[in-house]
C-alpha cells in the first residue's frame, strides 16, 4: 500500500479517535463565585405617570395621588385653587425601583420598573414624569423618566373583560441616568475575597489549589466553605488583569450535595444528579372523605295539627381508602433509577412529597430535603 495513503488513513483515525472521545466540561471561577464588595445598589422612587386612557387612579380612593400632582404643579409655577375637585383619569401614582451597578458613572442609563401604587387599572401608554432615585442611605443617585412599555393587554365590552399578563406594572429601558456614583476604594486593595455561591468546603480548597497552581505562587487562602481571600497586585490595572485571569480558570466540578427541593404552593419535585435510594417498602394509600349535604322541608301532617314548617338537613358521609398496597423499592445508585423506582410507586406529585419525607426519616433517602 501507499505510504502516503497509510498516513491518511492513520491521520483520519486519529482525529475520529479524538472527536469520539467526550468532551470534558468545566466550570469558570466567574460562575461559581462573586467578588465582595462588587455588587449592585437597590434604588427606590415614588413619581407619577400621565398620558393614561382614562385608567388611572380614582382620587377619592387615592388622595395621595391628588396631592402629589398639586405639589409637581406647584414647583412648574402653577397654582391650583383651594377646593378643586380634580378627577384624573389619566394620572396614577407608581413606585419606580432599579439597580445601580457596581462601579456606575455618572451619565450612565439603566433600566427601571414602574409599579402601579394606587387603584389604576392599567399603565399602558403613560409616560413617567422625573423621579429621583434613592438608595438606602436616601441620597439621589439617579433620575427616572420615559414611555412606559408594559407586556400586558386588555378589552372589554359591557360586563365582558379579556386581560393577558399584567397591565399595572412596565418596564423602561435605559430609563434612568446615574447622577451620582457609590464611592468604592476597590483599587486601594491589596486583598479580595471571593464568595462561593454555593457552602461547599471541598469546591472552595478545590478553587484555592486552582488559583494557587495558575499563578504559581501562594495567592488564596479559604478562610471557610464559602470565602476564599486572594493576594492581587496593588496597582489597579494589574489588578484588573489579574481578575480578567483568575475569573477564567476552569474548574472540574466534583460530587455535589444530592438534594430534593419540594415546593409545596405547586407541588413541583426537584432532584439533582447525586440522589441515592436505599432499599424500602413503601405503602401509600388516600384517604377520601366526602360530605354530602342536602335540606328536606318537614311539614306537619294535618293543616291544624299545632306543627311548624321546618327545614332539616340531611347530610351523608363517606369515607373510603384507595390503594396501600406494600410496594418493594430497590436501592438506586443514579437519578434514573430513583425516577423509574419512584414512578413504580404511581403517586402524583402531592403524594410524592409525603412519600419522600417518610422516606428520609426511615434512612432510605440519603439527601437533604427542602420543603420551599
Amino acid at each position: 500500500m501507499n505510504k502516503s495513503v497509510v498516513r491518511m488513513m492513520l491521520s483520519f483515525c486519529a482525529v475520529a479517535g479524538l472527536l469520539l472521545v467526550p468532551s470534558i466540561q468545566a466550570e469558570r471561577i466567574r460562575d461559581l463565585t462573586t467578588v465582595l464588595g462588587v455588587r449592585e445598589n437597590a434604588l427606590i422612587g415614588y413619581g407619577l405617570v400621565v398620558g393614561l386612557d382614562g385608567t388611572g387612579d380614582q382620587t377619592t380612593q387615592t388622595p395621595f395621588t391628588t396631592q402629589s400632582l398639586r405639589n409637581m404643579l406647584s414647583q412648574l409655577g402653577v397654582t391650583v385653587p383651594t377646593g378643586t375637585n380634580m378627577q384624573l383619569k389619566n394620572v396614577a401614582a407608581v413606585m419606580v425601583t432599579a439597580k445601580l451597578p457596581a462601579f456606575a458613572r455618572s451619565g450612565q442609563k439603566i433600566d427601571v420598573v414602574v409599579s402601579s401604587l394606587g387603584s389604576a387599572k392599567s399603565l399602558r401608554g403613560g409616560t413617567l414624569l422625573m423621579t429621583p432615585l434613592k438608595g438606602v442611605d436616601n441620597q439621589v443617585y439617579a433620575l427616572a423618566q420615559g414611555n412606559i412599555l408594559v407586556s400586558g393587554s386588555s378589552a372589554q365590552v359591557g360586563g365582558n373583560r379579556v386581560q393577558v399578563n399584567q397591565l399595572n406594572g412596565g418596564r423602561i429601558s435605559g430609563g434612568a441616568i446615574v447622577e451620582r456614583s457609590v464611592p468604592a476604594d476597590f483599587s486601594g486593595e491589596n486583598i479580595i475575597t471571593l464568595q462561593l455561591n454555593n457552602d461547599d468546603f471541598s469546591l472552595a480548597q478545590q478553587i484555592s489549589d486552582a488559583i494557587n497552581h495558575h499563578f504559581g505562587r501562594r495567592s488564596a487562602l479559604p478562610l471557610d466553605s464559602r470565602t476564599i481571600n486572594v493576594a492581587v497586585p496593588q496597582d489597579g490595572p494589574g489588578k484588573v488583569r489579574f481578575l480578567a485571569n483568575l475569573q477564567n480558570i476552569p474548574i472540574t466540578l466534583g460530587p455535589t450535595d444530592a438534594v430534593v427541593v419540594i415546593n409545596s404552593r405547586t407541588g413541583s419535585v426537584v432532584m439533582n444528579q447525586d440522589i441515592v435510594l436505599g432499599s424500602c417498602a413503601v405503602a401509600h394509600g388516600q384517604l377520601t372523605v366526602e360530605v354530602n349535604q342536602t335540606y328536606k322541608v318537614s311539614q306537619p301532617n294535618t293543616p291544624f295539627g299545632g306543627g311548624s314548617t321546618v327545614v332539616v338537613p340531611d347530610t351523608v358521609i363517606n369515607a373510603r381508602n384507595e390503594g396501600g398496597s406494600l410496594q418493594k423499592i430497590d436501592a438506586g445508585a443514579n437519578l434514573n433509577d430513583v425516577v423509574s423506582a419512584l414512578n413504580g410507586i404511581g403517586a402524583t406529585p402531592n403524594d410524592l412529597m409525603a412519600i419522600l419525607q417518610s422516606m428520609q426519616s426511615a434512612g432510605c433517602l440519603n439527601a437533604k430535603l427542602e420543603i420551599n
